[in-house]
């Protein structure tokens, strides 16, 4: 392994939770006056951080979203998980291969610390994530494409950036970790490698992950 840490983004990643959200979240914008496809929403929003919808949202119509969105939203994500939400094919297995090796990782997402706990638990790949390795944009007030969560994430888990390797499914997750000073894999599986430029390599099946990270 050439790396000393794996960061891995988790809504995408770990999770397949970006169809649910995404869904749930042109919809609720739609209900409010701003609508949004489902092609939009992950265009404009997939990766972001929950204040970033609100800016870009205000940018556009120059009307603020509604002081109780995020916690209406993030119910009704909740709720949706707790019904159909499913760990990202073979994700566990690489983190199991990861732990079985002695290769540091850890997680950081721009979702908040509930929404993170709340589709690990219901996936299983809680039993993967010590407290003290799961990172949120909460953590740092920034989410991505800023570099902060990543910067931060390393720092925590005693890791210079330039030993880091990050797997990320957007393109402002591999904007954050090439700010960061970090190599990026992009995983395929919902964003075309076109949208996942700057990444050192594109992947399509997490079972391909290992061998990446081991060439």
């Amino acid at each position: 392994m050439r790396y000393d840490l794996v960061i891995f983004d988790n809504d995408g990643v770990l999770v397949d939770s970006e169809p649910i959200s995404n869904h749930l979240l042109a919809g609720y914008l739609t209900e409010l006056g701003h609508p949004t496809t489902y092609e939009e929403s992950v265009r404009d929003y997939m990766g972001s951080a929950m204040h970033r919808i609100h800016e870009l949202v205000e940018a556009r119509s120059g009307k603020k979203l509604p002081a109780d969105f995020d916690e209406t939203f993030h119910a009704r994500v909740f709720a949706a998980f707790e019904a159909e939400l499913e760990a990202v094919a073979g994700a566990g297995d690489v983190l199991k291969g990861l732990a079985a090796a002695g290769v540091p990782y850890c997680v950081a997402s721009s979702g908040s610390h509930e929404r993170i706990r709340v589709g690990h638990r219901k996936t299983g790949l809680g039993v993967h994530f010590r407290d003290e390795t799961v990172f949120s944009a909460e953590d740092v007030g920034r989410g991505k494409p800023a570099p902060d969560l990543f910067l931060y994430a390393a720092e925590r888990m005693g890791v210079a950036p330039e030993r880091c390797v990050v797997v990320e499914d957007s393109g402002l997750g591999v904007q954050a970790a090439l700010a960061a000073g970090m190599d990026v894999y992009g995983f395929t599986a919902m964003t075309p490698e076109a949208k996942l430029a700057g990444a050192k390599g594109c992947f399509g099946r997490m079972e391909e992950l290992p061998a990446i990270l081991e060439a």
